[in-house]
């Protein structure tokens, strides 16, 4: 992807309430790009910027949890993962 991509994928995850969960297919949804959760993980986990953002509180359309961020404020369910129900981010409550 390019510099575009990658700076709508990291203003979007700024925007990552405390206590709340994004999934990589809904940032893609929310900046115009269905279908490409695998290249909005590659940003987060390629980007020298993303050190800045809170990349620890996007998880996977299961609510996997990334490696090592094993504290994200957030409870998981005993298979480890988030309950997405209880903490997924209402991302249209906000200003994108």
């Amino acid at each position: 992807m390019n510099d575009l991509f990658e700076e709508k994928v990291l203003k979007v995850v700024a925007q990552i309430p405390l206590g709340c969960v994004a999934t990589y297919g809904q940032i893609a949804q929310l900046i115009g790009y269905p279908r490409h959760a695998r290249q909005v993980g590659k940003v987060l986990a390629t980007s020298t910027k993303a050190v800045t953002y809170p990349c620890h509180r996007v998880v996977t359309s299961t609510g996997r949890l990334a490696p090592d961020w094993e504290e994200q404020g957030v409870e998981c369910n005993s298979n480890g993962c988030v309950d997405l129900k209880k903490y997924k981010w209402k991302a249209e409550e906000t200003q994108l």
